[in-house]
């Protein structure tokens, strides 16, 4: 383990990319805040592993999209941990594969539930927590968006494309208004990545189907973005403020 950091928390990090992410940070000494809504196992398991290798995590059961749950969710981490100095918006769900004449409105509201307002509350937590003008040292904050936002997915995942649009737009404004108040925020956008949300689509074998219109032929790792989600929080990347950072082998 490196050096003691500041607390992160990783929505959604039970499985996937937030899962990478989470165990690259407590590698690198972050205490970790493992935010889940349904998978309370998994997210005990990287706890678990990351505990086994002498790092800081605590698993946390919360809906993003309810504000008191994010607001217990900042506090046991604080508590716990210690003073939140990263947040990695990294929750969000897709449904089955569906042309946009078939999207029913109920089915777009629970997108943008989770993706945007989800992203939006956490957000917000943090700036009350980390701001200067609220007495905070300031901190870093990644959204996870996705190539989706540039192509549409179109056939596919409209709606959910539409949600990381909305994502993107909304790390543009926070990054120029944020940034006097000492918090960083940049975007990654991942391609087409092997995790277990394709299957939530119902093609549990796209990324493999896709590859060969993918330059660097080869599918991504939760690995390859969780890299790139760390670097932009670190001082590495110090200079760094409204960077839309694509990890999609070319796409």
């Amino acid at each position: 383990m490196s050096e003691k950091r500041p607390t992160i928390i990783i929505t959604g990090a039970s499985r996937g990319i937030g899962a990478a992410t989470a165990l690259m940070a407590a590698d690198k000494g972050y205490g970790v805040c493992v935010n889940y809504r349904t998978g309370s196992s998994a997210a005990e398991q990287v706890v678990a592993q990351i505990i086994a290798a002498g790092g800081r995590a605590i698993a946390v059961g919360a809906d993003v999209a309810k504000e008191k749950d994010v607001a217990g969710m900042f506090d046991q981490a604080s508590d716990k941990l210690g003073p939140v100095g990263a947040l990695v918006n990294n929750a969000g769900i897709l449904e089955t594969q569906s042309s946009f004449s078939e999207i029913g409105v109920e089915r777009f509201r629970r997108i943008l539930e989770t993706n945007v307002i989800g992203a939006f509350i956490c957000a917000r937590e943090a700036v009350r927590r980390m701001s200067r003008s609220n007495g905070g040292i300031g901190g870093s904050i990644i959204n996870v968006s996705s190539i989706a936002a540039r192509t549409g997915a179109p056939h596919e995942y409209i709606d959910y494309a539409a949600s990381k649009g909305a994502l993107d737009s909304m790390t543009a404004g926070l990054a120029r208004e944020l940034a006097p108040e000492g918090i960083r925020v940049n975007l990654v956008r991942p391609g087409f990545i092997y995790t277990e949300m394709h299957s939530a689509g119902g093609e549990p074998g796209r990324v493999d189907r896709l590859v060969g219109s993918i330059p660097l032929r080869r599918g991504g790792t939760p690995d390859d973005v969780a890299r790139a989600i760390l670097w932009l929080i670190s001082d590495k990347a110090a200079y760094a403020v409204g960077v839309s950072l694509d990890v999609t082998g070319g796409v």
